[in-house]
C-alpha cells in the first residue's frame, strides 16, 4: 500500500467533507481516493468515515488519526521539494581553458537535457586541482596521463606555413652556429604546462641538441598564437585548435603525446552519475574521444577528425 498516497487521499476528503472533491483538490480521480481510503481503514481495522450520499464524515477514530496522517503527507511533501532543490542544485565544474565557448555553451545546455545545472570554472590544469582540492568545485576535468584518462586529445605540432611533410620532426629545429635569424621555437600553451607532456618533450629537446630557449611555456594561447602567426615558430595543440587559429597541423615524428583528462570529484562525492549522463558532451567539450568503453562508432566528429589529421 502506497501509505503516503493513502494519507493524501485521507487527509484532503476529511478537510472537504467529499470523496469527489477531496480527490479533485489532491489531483486524483474519485474512484482511487476511495481505493486509498478503503485500504487505509483495512490496514488500521477501524472505519475513518462515516459515509453518507452527500457527505464523509470522520468517525472519533478518523478524527483521532487525522492529525498524524497530514504531519505524514506534509513530511513526504517537504521531502519532495528538498530532493527537486539537491537536483536542481548546480554542479560546480572545472574545466579547461582549451574549450570553446560554444562547446562549453553545448555541455551546459545538453547537462539540463539530462537533469543536470552545471556551473562552469574555466581554469589552468594546476588551479583546477587547487579548487577541487579546497571543495571551491564539486568536480574537475583534471590532466591526467593517458593511462589514467578517460578521455584523451592528440596533439601535434601547428604553424602559420605547410611544412610539406606529413610528420614534424623536431630534429629539423636544430640550428648551427653559423644558422641566420633566430632559431625556431615550439610553444607550449598552459593547458599543456603539465609534466607527462611537458616532461617527455623536454628530454627530447635536450637528446637532438636543441637550446633551452627553443621550447617556451607561454603565458597564455593567445601570446603563444601570436608568436606562431608572425613567424616559423611551432605551437603544440591539438587540429581543433590549429583549424581555429588558421594553422596548419601535422602530428610530431619522434613523440606520440595527447592530452588526457579524467572527472574527479570533491571529498567523498561520486562523479559516476555526471560521467554516465554528461561523458559523450564531455568528450565533445573537449575535442576528445569517446569514453573508455564506448564503441568506435559512437566517436565524435573531432576525434575523427584528429585520427585522419594523425595519418595525413
Amino acid at each position: 500500500m502506497d501509505l503516503v498516497g493513502a494519507c493524501r487521499a485521507f487527509v484532503s476528503v476529511s478537510e472537504y467533507g467529499s470523496f469527489t472533491d477531496g480527490a479533485a483538490a489532491a489531483r486524483m480521480s474519485q474512484s482511487v481516493a476511495s481505493r486509498r481510503v478503503a485500504a487505509l481503514e483495512e490496514r488500521f481495522g477501524e472505519p475513518l468515515f462515516e459515509r453518507t450520499s452527500r457527505r464523509a464524515v470522520l468517525t472519533p477514530f478518523g478524527r483521532d488519526m487525522l492529525p498524524t496522517a497530514r504531519q505524514l503527507v506534509q513530511a513526504a511533501d517537504v521531502l519532495l521539494d528538498e530532493a527537486e532543490a539537491v537536483k536542481r542544485k548546480p554542479w560546480r565544474l572545472a574545466v579547461p581553458g582549451i574549450c570553446s565557448t560554444v562547446g562549453l555553451a553545448r555541455l551546459v545546455a545538453e547537462a539540463r537535457g539530462h537533469g543536470v545545472t552545471l556551473d562552469l570554472r574555466v581554469a589552468a590544469p594546476t588551479q583546477r586541482t587547487e579548487l577541487l582540492r579546497a571543495q571551491q568545485v564539486r568536480a574537475a576535468l583534471l590532466a591526467v596521463p593517458a593511462d589514467e584518462a578517460t578521455w584523451s586529445v592528440p596533439l601535434g605540432l601547428a604553424g602559420a606555413q605547410d611544412p610539406g611533410v606529413r610528420r614534424v620532426f623536431l630534429e629539423t629545429l636544430r640550428v648551427g652556429r653559423a644558422s641566420p635569424g633566430p632559431a625556431r621555437r615550439v610553444w607550449i600553451q598552459p593547458e599543456d604546462d603539465v609534466p607527462h607532456i611537458r616532461d617527455p618533450l623536454t628530454r627530447l629537446r635536450d637528446a637532438l641538441g636543441l637550446r633551452p630557449a627553443q621550447l617556451v611555456a607561454a603565458a597564455d594561447l593567445t601570446i603563444a598564437a601570436a608568436e606562431v602567426l608572425c613567424s616559423g615558430d611551432l605551437l603544440l595543440c591539438s587540429l581543433a585548435q590549429a583549424e581555429e587559429l588558421a594553422l596548419t597541423w601535422r602530428p610530431m615524428g619522434e613523440v606520440t603525446l595527447g592530452r588526457g583528462y579524467a572527472l574527479a570529484a570533491a571529498a567523498d562525492g561520486n562523479p559516476q552519475h555526471i560521467e554516465a549522463r554528461l561523458g559523450a558532451a564531455i568528450a565533445r567539450c573537449l575535442g576528445a574521444g569517446a569514453p573508455a568503453g564506448t564503441s568506435i562508432g559512437t566517436q565524435t566528429g573531432t576525434q575523427a577528425e584528429l585520427m585522419g589529421g594523425a595519418a595525413r
